[in-house]
C-alpha cells in the first residue's frame, strides 16, 4: 500500500520548469532515495512533499490523505535538513522537545518520548548539553532525533550529510540505515552522492533535470540502467562509453563495431535501434580484465592504489578515456600498454 503518491507533480519558477509531471509511489515502510546532478530538482521535490513549496500542478497524497492544501505541520512529515537548524540557547532535551511543547503535549509524554528517542541514538548522556558543546555528528543526531519524537508518517532528509567529513558521514550513514531499519518508518532521503544511494535505498529515484530517469532497487538500476545517463551516474569508477555502431540487432540484444572493438550478443537498452545507427557501447570497470589477447588496448595515464581497490586511468588506440578498476594489485605503471578483454553478458548498448 502506497504510503506517498505523486501524481502529475510539476514546479515552475517563472518560466523555468524545475519539476515535470512525476508520478512516483512510496510503499509504507519503504526507504527512497532522490538522487541526481546539482540541480536536477531532488531537493524542490522532496520540498513539495514537505509542503516548504507550492506545486504548479498535480497532486500529492500522504496516508491516503491529499496534502497540497495542508501546511507542513499538518501533513504527518518530520524533516531533518543539511543544515541542523537547532536553538543554539536551548538543551539537547529541549531542542528535540519544542516542537512538542508548541503542539500542546503534556510534559510526562515529551519527556518519554525525548527519552526513548535519545536511548535510540545512544545520546542520553548529551540531553543536558548546548549545540555549541556537539560534534558535528552529535548535532546531526539531535535533528534526527527532534524528527523522531514527532512520530511522523513519513520522514524527510535533505541531504543530512553533506556537513560531515567522510568518516564520520559513513558513521552516520550506518547510523540512519540501522534507525530505519529500527523504526521501519517510510523514509525519503536525497542526495547527491550514488554511494549512499546505493547503500541505504531500498528504492532509488534517480532524476536530471527534474524529470525520473528510472525509479528501482539498487542493483537493478546498477545491473540494468534504462539509459545512458542513469548508466553513468551510478557507479563507481563511472562506466566507460565507446563510439560505434550496431551490427546486428534481435530484440534486446545487439552487436557492436567501433574503437578497435567488436562485441557478439549485449544488452540493447533502445529497442528502437536498427542495424547500422551509431551506438554507443559501455563497459563498467570492474567488468574488465586484463588479457594480454584482449581487443581493448590503452596507455596508462594514471593509477589510483587504494589498498581495496586499484583504479588505473588509460587513453585507448582511438584516443578515448576509459578506466580499470581491480580489487587486485596489478603490476601496472605510467605509460604501460596494456590490453583487456570484457564480461560483454554485463555490458550495454545505447
Amino acid at each position: 500500500m502506497a504510503q506517498v503518491e505523486l501524481k502529475g507533480v510539476n514546479k515552475s519558477f517563472g518560466k523555468v520548469d524545475v519539476i515535470r509531471d512525476v508520478d512516483l509511489e512510496i510503499n509504507k515502510g519503504e526507504f527512497v532515495v532522490f538522487v541526481g546532478p546539482s540541480g536536477c530538482g531532488k531537493s524542490t521535490l522532496l520540498r513539495l512533499i514537505a509542503g516548504l513549496e507550492s506545486l504548479s500542478d498535480g497532486e500529492i497524497i500522504i496516508a491516503d490523505r491529499p496534502v497540497m492544501d495542508l501546511p507542513p505541520s499538518k501533513r504527518g512529515i518530520a524533516m531533518v535538513f543539511q543544515s541542523y537548524a537547532l536553538y543554539p540557547h536551548m538543551t539537547v532535551f529541549n531542542n528535540m522537545a519544542f516542537s512538542l511543547s508548541l503542539e500542546g503535549i503534556s510534559k510526562a509524554e515529551i519527556a518519554a518520548r525525548v527519552d526513548a528517542a535519545a536511548k535510540i541514538l545512544q545520546m542520553e548522556h548529551l540531553l543536558d548539553r548546548r549545540p555549541a558543546a556537539l560534534s558535528g555528528g552529535q548535532r546531526q543526531r539531535v535533528a534526527i532525533g527532534r524528527a523522531i519524537v514527532r512520530n511522523p508518517e513519513v520522514f524527510l532528509f535533505d541531504e543530512p550529510l553533506s556537513n560531515l567529513d567522510a568518516a564520520l558521514r559513513h558513521d552516520t550513514r550506518v547510523e540512519i540505515a540501522k534507525l530505519h531499519n529500527q523504526l521501519g518508518a517510510t523514509t525519503i532521503y536525497v542526495t547527491h552522492d550514488q554511494v549512499e544511494a546505493m547503500t541505504l535505498a531500498d528504492k532509488i529515484v534517480v532524476l536530471k533535470d527534474g524529470v525520473v530517469m528510472q525509479v528501482g532497487a539498487p542493483m537493478d538500476l546498477f545491473n540494468y540502467p534504462a539509459n545512458e545517463f542513469v548508466a553513468g551516474f551510478l557507479g563507481s569508477p563511472k562506466m566507460n562509453f565507446f563510439e560505434g555502431t550496431l551490427t546486428k540487432a534481435k530484440g534486446d540484444k545487439g552487436q557492436f563495431e567501433g574503437e578497435g572493438l567488436k562485441t557478439k550478443d549485449v544488452r540493447l537498452v533502445s529497442s528502437d535501434k536498427a542495424k547500422g545507427e551509431a551506438v554507443r557501447l559501455g563497459i563498467r570497470p570492474q567488468h574488465m580484465q586484463l588479457d594480454p589477447k584482449g581487443q581493448l588496448k590503452g596507455t596508462v595515464t594514471l593509477v589510483e592504489r587504494l589498498g581495496t581497490e586499484t583504479i588505473v586511468e588509460l587513453v585507448s588506440e582511438h584516443d578515448t578515456v576509459f578506466r580499470f578498476a581491480s580489487p587486485d594489485q596489478p603490476d601496472i605503471k605510467l605509460g604501460d600498454k596494456v590490453s583487456f578483454s570484457f564480461d560483454q553478458d554485463k555490458a550495454h548498448l545505447f
